[in-house]
């Protein structure tokens, strides 16, 4: 992360005019918003033999493709589903594992993300992430602000009753100091306070 506010424009509007022409526009075809479940990594590492965080560095890796692919067909998000507040029931060397390596990506694919344009987002709850965790999801929001290219969201810590719950509590907060008028209060309202304002509704859903 840098103190330096103009290094992430300067970084992004770079990519943009540095051989980033294969970026095809968006399709009528496809999909606006695409969002996966990412599921099954462990299973598939046991009917290989292998340990379960083998499964899950090999859905790292897809991911990178994933992402790149989706970044070159023109959608204007892509979200992930990576890991549940649910997901905290895991074994911990599980959870352990799966953190650092979260950490470890969000930090090599960084540069890949400016190359490609890509905006980063993070969904979901800070509270009970490692701060290694938070710490490499904000540099990558930090430099890719600026992007305006497609938007990657990762879900950690992410459950759509929390998503909801905060909401209604922001809602309150500004109904109680007279930001809203109670009776205002519609559709968009709330889609405005949810982690995902601002983007299209998720038009087609794919879990693996």
């Amino acid at each position: 992360m840098t103190n330096d506010d103009s290094q992430p424009q300067d970084a992004c509007a770079a990519a943009a005019s540095s051989g980033n022409d294969h970026l095809a526009p968006h399709a009528p075809e496809l999909p606006r918003h695409l969002a996966v479940i990412m599921d099954g990594n462990g299973r598939w590492a046991a009917n290989q033999g292998l340990p379960r965080i083998a499964g899950h560095r090999s859905g790292a890796d897809t991911v990178d493709l994933v992402t790149t692919e989706c970044a070159r067909l023109g959608l204007e998000a892509l979200t992930l589903y990576s890991f549940s507040s649910e997901n905290w029931k895991r074994p911990a060397e599980e959870v352990d594992a799966l953190m650092v390596l979260c950490q470890h990506h969000l930090e090599s694919q960084r540069e890949r993300m400016i190359e490609n344009r890509i905006r980063f987002r993070r969904v979901g709850r800070r509270e009970g992430l490692p701060e290694s965790v938070l710490a490499a999801s904000d540099a990558c929001e930090e430099a890719t602000r600026e992007c305006d290219g497609m938007t990657l969201c990762l879900a950690l810590n992410y459950g759509a009753r929390a998503e909801i719950t905060d909401a209604v509590r922001a809602i309150v907060k500004k109904v109680q100091a007279g930001e809203i008028d109670p009776e205002s209060i519609d559709e968009d309202q709330i889609d405005d306070h949810l982690l995902t304002a601002g983007l299209p509704d998720p038009d087609l859903l794919l879990r693996t």
